[in-house]
């Protein structure tokens, strides 16, 4: 997403007292809060002091745990098994570089979409979403199956439509 992202980077420093440290602002933070430059597109880069490891991938590993802990998780049960499952497999590098380019797929149509939404008319604005939205999640749907088809694994085609979180 470097494309999206403000050009800025944001030194965070962790403590051994496990507090955050925003370098910028001179200031402990929370986890929530660098979720939020993390939001706002700022590049962060989390260094424990004691070992001066770069310790960013953790942090947004926590981050994220956080958010599927809460009340309205993003992946799946039968997605987070996939993923444990490519760990193990000669595929991880294939995996990782496909969720990454859908990914940024994803977000460059997410910015192209929020430009022509703002040239639109609003009599427009909903009809041209609808569309916009379903080409969207037809192209990520084609994405997927022809991924998983790569692997030897069976298509998700339905499953991709339909969220159990309960599982």
């Amino acid at each position: 997403m470097g494309t999206d992202s403000v050009d800025t980077h944001r030194l965070i420093k962790k403590y051994p007292n496990r507090r955050l440290y925003d370098t910028e602002e001179s200031r402990y933070i929370t986890l929530l809060d660098v979720q939020q430059l993390v939001r706002a597109g700022h590049e962060v880069k989390v260094i424990d002091t004691q070992s001066g490891e770069d310790i960013t991938r953790g942090i947004l590993i926590q981050i994220i745990t956080e958010q599927e802990a809460g009340g309205n998780p993003m992946f799946t049960t039968e997605t987070l098994t996939r993923f444990i499952r490519f760990y193990d497999e000669s595929l991880q590098d294939a995996f990782s570089s496909f969720l990454d380019q859908s990914l940024e797929l994803y977000a460059d149509q997410q910015k192209r979409m929020q430009t022509q939404l703002k040239h639109l008319v609003p009599g427009e604005a909903v009809e041209d979403w609808q569309e916009l939205t379903e080409r969207n999640m037809e192209l990520w749907r084609e994405m997927q199956d022809t991924f998983f088809r790569s692997a030897g694994l069976p298509g998700t085609r339905a499953g991709s439509r339909s969220r159990d979180k309960g599982k």
